[in-house]
């Protein structure tokens, strides 16, 4: 008999950043698995709301989704819609597996499933890496112990991306099973590089480093600009190029810090790039970096692995396993220590080229979305056991 699934994500606007491109994958991943797939989720999309087509079920690649209408401010989704249509269907699937903490309306879900004695597997999607805790701490705290605390403790199973969030949940001392599942990539298609020059033709044929993600503070970016500079000041021909959305409005401090630092001319910001174009940047770039405070598991550094690209990635990345296999230059986030890894490999070429080779084929060996639905689907089956 076919797996009915039902996926919970409060948002899946490419502006919430990793986790809302994640789902939509592994959710065609597990279709391609046999998995019957069901996807609801709200219209926000931070201070918007998505254009989508009017109430009901519409098909992607090879499973469903249906947005509902919410109130929403920032990060904080609430949806009376979802739950209600939860309440009332909840019982037509075999498993729910919802995706990210600290919200609301997940708790409610979480409720509801359990009144169903409907199995549900949570996925915390880096939501406990200290860095993310200490974001309004004291709220989180309190929030953590009288709400998520209590909803883990009673789920089927928790999946995790990393060895050390296997330890962060370790640390809150439950007995639920805990799966430790990566972010899976899909192989990139066969864009051409000129797609994003034709874009932003004013970078120029330069040598160019490439960071694709959120612009948000705990990315590390202002360690990455200092960095930058210093690079800047022994390779005036560089240029780096940040794309990735602003929902905080944060790219105005990091402009002001480059032009402080004499090297506002060779940055480029993109806004967040998407499809084709967001695979012709990673196809036009020369080194990749992403110097992260904290991460649960980056689907960006998978993508510019996947391109072969030579990629610079913090501690913080929590991918020990690609630092490990040296397919990558992982570093501390901070200045010195990116200057450095960034002039090495912008210095020796066929090291970078070699480092970049490499980085594909341990992606494409270990970390498609196939790998990834397949280890899924065996926790999945656990729960209905």
């Amino acid at each position: 008999m076919t797996m009915k699934l039902l996926m919970l994500i409060p948002y899946l606007a490419p502006v919430y950043g990793g986790t809302a491109h994640v789902v939509p994958e592994l959710a065609a991943a597990l279709a391609q698995q046999g998995v019957d797939v069901d996807v609801v989720t709200t219209v926000a999309a931070g201070d918007k709301v998505l254009s989508v087509p009017p109430a009901g079920w519409q098909s992607q690649s090879g499973y469903r989704v249906r947005y509902f209408p919410c109130w929403h401010r920032g990060d904080f989704v609430w949806s009376s819609a979802l739950l209600l249509w939860l309440a009332r269907h909840g019982q037509d699937y075999d498993v729910v597996h919802s995706h990210t903490l600290f919200a609301p309306m997940l708790a409610i879900a979480h409720r509801i499933c359990r009144w169903q004695r409907l199995p549900y597997l949570m996925t915390p999607h880096g939501m406990l890496e200290p860095w993310a805790l200490g974001h309004k701490a004291w709220k989180k705290k309190l929030y953590m112990a009288w709400v998520e605390r209590p909803a883990l403790a009673k789920a089927g199973a928790i999946q995790v991306l990393s060895q050390r969030e296997a330890d962060q949940v370790a640390a809150l001392r439950l007995s639920t099973p805990v799966a430790i599942v990566p972010n899976g990539v899909t192989l990139p298609p066969d864009v051409s590089p000129a797609v994003f020059d034709d874009a932003f033709p004013l970078i120029g044929d330069r040598p160019r480093i490439l960071y694709l993600g959120r612009i948000d503070p705990k990315k590390g970016l202002d360690q990455l600009i200092t960095a930058f500079a210093a690079l800047y000041r022994d390779h005036p021909q560089v240029h780096l190029i940040l794309a990735g959305p602003d929902a905080l409005g944060y790219r105005d401090a990091l402009q002001r810090q480059a032009r402080t630092l004499g090297c506002g001319t060779a940055i480029t910001f993109t806004g967040m790039l998407s499809g084709d174009r967001k695979w012709a940047a990673l196809r036009a770039a020369d080194l990749f970096v992403y110097p992260s405070y904290s991460e649960g598991f980056s689907l960006a550094i998978l993508e510019a692995m996947a391109a072969g690209l030579p990629c610079v990635i913090t501690t913080g990345c929590n991918f020990p396993e690609a630092a490990i296999a040296q397919v990558v230059v992982t570093v501390e986030p901070e200045q010195t220590a990116l200057t450095n890894a960034l002039r090495h490999l912008l210095s020796d070429r066929a090291a970078a080229q070699d480092l970049g080779d490499r980085a594909r084929e341990f992606v494409q060996t270990h970390y498609t979305w196939q790998h990834r639905a397949q280890q899924l689907v065996q926790v999945y089956q656990s729960l209905v056991d």
